[in-house]
């Protein structure tokens, strides 16, 4: 069966790729995870799996770094963040990648990819001359290279500022959340609610942190218990007791505006 290990200094991230995995491939073997560059080089030296799942970015040893040294030892999947301009390039090389959060249909793309070469590895080998040898995973072209040169470029300032997706819980399950797809965030006493347009959430993070950790321009806090996705943002109404309410897109909910946070409605 086909070996694989899992390299993301994000625990919760390797978790949900691993259990992506069993269900979109139930043959493959997870046989190791690493949460640094280094570790995952050496899980390939010590290991020899067949795919090597690395996070672009990690402390230490990045994911490209790490790429560079297994070469050809194992056939690197890049698990990334950053689709605004590595699709393409991924695209167009030798190189496999899977987008955070891992989604289940996009994954199976992945996965039908991977099997593929590993099915063309293995016709490759069988007919290899004896004495021959295996013939690489994964030949690291000057193209490729040239690539995740071009990548490791793009990718080595400073990680966002700001919160890229919430991890937040839907009965007893964990989701990965990408923050642009959330309508709006609303707290009580104990849990905030993070509502999308398909699935409603509950996190324990109070409005006022995500407030310092969401994009400013993108979630406008409107009362002390919410956050809203100016995107989502319909118009603004006056109930008869002369409350302003923001109105959502698509959606009955009318999310209360608090007199302090009033201006940022002047230029609609």
């Amino acid at each position: 069966m086909p070996t694989a290990i899992i390299a993301d200094d994000e625990r919760l991230m390797r978790d949900l790729l691993r259990t992506r995995l069993s269900q979109a491939w139930p043959e493959l073997q997870i046989v190791g995870e690493a949460k640094n560059g280094d570790e995952a080089v050496q899980l390939v030296g010590e290991l020899r799996p067949d795919l090597t799942f690395l996070d672009i970015r990690m402390p230490g040893k990045t994911g490209m770094d790490a790429a560079r040294e297994i070469g050809d030892a194992s056939q690197v999947v890049f698990v990334t963040a950053y689709d605004e301009y590595a699709v393409e390039a991924f695209e167009r090389g030798a190189v496999d990648y899977v987008l955070k959060p891992p989604e289940p249909e996009r994954l199976r793309i992945t996965v039908e990819r991977l099997k593929e070469r590993l099915k063309e590895r293995s016709g490759t080998a069988e007919g290899a001359a004896p004495g021959a040898g295996a013939p690489a995973a994964v030949n690291m072209s000057d193209t490729v290279s040239a690539m995740l040169t071009q990548l490791a470029e793009k990718i080595a300032a400073p990680k966002p500022k700001y919160l890229q997706w919430i991890q937040a819980s839907i009965g007893q399950d964990l989701r990965m959340i990408p923050v642009e797809d959330i309508l709006f965030f609303r707290s009580d006493e104990k849990y905030t609610c993070v509502q999308t347009d398909k699935l409603e959430a509950l996190i324990r993070k109070p409005v006022r942190d995500l407030a310092e950790e969401l994009d400013p321009s993108l979630f406008w806090q409107i009362h002390r218990a919410t956050l809203v996705n100016v995107n989502a943002i319909e118009g603004v109404t006056r109930d008869i007791r002369g409350r302003h309410l923001v109105l959502i897109k698509g959606r009955p909910d009318k999310l209360e505006v608090s007199r302090s946070f009033l201006h940022l409605f002047k230029q609609m």
